[in-house]
């Protein structure tokens, strides 16, 4: 992902303008703005933080998750295995990319894990699974041409999303809900090469695939988490983040999800939206002090707690057995 200008969308200049109010309207003042009834409740299981954390340290264990590598294939297997135990449909999608600069060919994967495939009603939750081939931003720069470990920036995310994925299979949901894990998100360093996976998804939709909504989580584990509204999901799905936000408030965590409008990202959310899928992502930013964590070695386990994974984790699973 990266951090951008809201005008590199070529939006309005007065939506830009509006941007740092916009806050008071998704979380105060709007309507849902829906045309159906919320689902009915279901009592959920409890998602734990501890739980996250394990899947988070998992996935490092395996290396550097960079498409070619002994550990992006190790991981796409245990997660294939992991989600294949748990999920009613597992669906891989493989594809190549040729990188923009080096001409190298790339073998990707994203992984589609689906559950109540059938139901009408049904959210989308993703996250990128692959890792930063460069340490582009560490202090040392003998050591920048080296990948990252990717704990907070490629595990976190997936760590929340498969810990969802257990409590789904502990406790049907009473919506369809479905995970894609994308592949390619860093590749990088230019974003020609980066987002592939959304984008490959976002091109080739299941036939009249259309979700209510989507919610991406990146970066989730940073040690003194904070989470406001990212600047894009606010001017793409703003009825999508105050349905989330509220349900933080309503959990207790209002502190780390505060009600106003922060960084706009470039990342895995922007192709779908660009495809009409409304889609959110749930991000901190500020990875470590002044965020001196981020595209670094310093992206390790011992940097991250499961604090924020708990709380994005807890509120995602009331989301969901709200009925979305």
């Amino acid at each position: 992902m990266i951090a951008t200008s809201l005008r590199s969308l070529t939006l309005p200049s007065s939506a830009i303008r509006a941007l740092p109010l916009l806050t008071l309207a998704i979380l105060a003042g709007c309507e849902w703005g829906e045309d159906r009834p919320r689902g009915s409740t279901v009592e959920r299981p409890i998602f734990t933080g501890e739980r996250a954390f394990e899947l988070l340290e998992r996935q490092v264990a395996f290396g550097p998750r960079v498409p070619g590598t002994e550990g992006h294939a190790a991981q796409l297997a245990w997660m294939l295995d992991f989600l294949g135990e748990r999920a009613d449909a597992v669906i891989e999608q493989p594809f190549t990319h040729r990188h923009t600069q080096t001409g190298d060919e790339f073998e990707l994967t994203n992984v589609f894990a689906r559950f109540d495939p059938e139901a009408r009603d049904r959210i989308l939750l993703l996250a990128h699974w692959d890792t930063r081939p460069i340490a582009d931003r560490d202090p040392d720069p003998t050591r920048r041409a080296e990948p990252i470990p990717g704990a907070n920036d490629g595990a976190s995310g997936v760590a929340v999303l498969l810990g969802l994925a257990e409590l789904l299979a502990e406790q049907p949901p009473p919506i369809g809900v479905d995970i894609l894990l994308t592949d390619g998100e860093d590749l990088g360093p230019g974003l020609d090469d980066m987002l592939l996976g959304a984008r490959h998804f976002a091109e080739n939709l299941p036939p009249g695939y259309r979700p209510l909504y989507g919610v991406l989580v990146d970066m989730v584990a940073d040690r003194n988490p904070r989470f406001p509204v990212e600047g894009y999901s606010a001017q793409y799905a703003p009825e999508v983040v105050r349905r989330v936000w509220r349900v933080a408030e309503d959990l207790g965590y209002g502190d780390l999800f505060p009600d106003r409008v922060g960084q706009a990202v470039t990342d895995d959310h922007i192709p779908l939206n660009q495809a009409g899928i409304r889609t959110i992502n749930i991000i901190d930013f500020e990875f470590g002090p002044a965020n001196r964590y981020w595209h670094t070695h310093a992206d390790s386990p011992e940097n991250t707690s499961p604090e924020g994974m708990e709380a994005v984790g807890e509120v995602l699973a009331e989301l969901i057995y709200r009925g979305g």
